[in-house]
């Protein structure tokens, strides 16, 4: 995929996303939360006390809600680096135009359409500092 294809996808996925899933907080959650599945704590950190380890090579996920829409969550999990070619975050759902894919990968997404709506449903919960 281009970059002109990715940046017409992510701004769709801006405007529209997906009008047939309501996602579920408490599953995003435990996907944020899963060091096998979101493996979103390796980066960032957030206001989950029970979990070791957090990373800090990216922003806190504490104000996620506050901080930005459900369209502009979902680009982000979705294409992060057609939003940013030089975002080391993983394109949650994508599967085309990525580099570096190991074998066993490719052309599956890390995470369904209904997972991603899970955690953007979960992140826009977080909207304290």
């Amino acid at each position: 995929m281009t970059s002109s294809a990715r940046a017409v996808l992510a701004l769709a996925l801006l405007v529209a996303g997906p009008a047939w899933a309501q996602g579920d907080a408490a599953r995003g959650r435990a996907i944020v939360t899963n060091r096998q599945k979101g493996l979103c704590l390796l980066c960032h950190s957030g206001p989950f006390p029970e979990e070791r380890f957090q990373g800090n090579l990216a922003p806190s996920l504490a104000g996620a809600g506050r901080r930005w829409t459900a369209a502009a969550l979902r680009a982000r999990i979705t294409d992060s680096q057609g939003l940013n070619p030089g975002s080391i975050m993983p394109s949650y759902g994508a599967v085309q135009g990525l580099r570096d894919v190991a074998p066993a990968f490719r052309d599956k997404p890390i995470l369904t359409e209904a997972e991603i709506e899970d955690v953007v449903a979960f992140l826009l919960t977080l909207d304290d500092e």
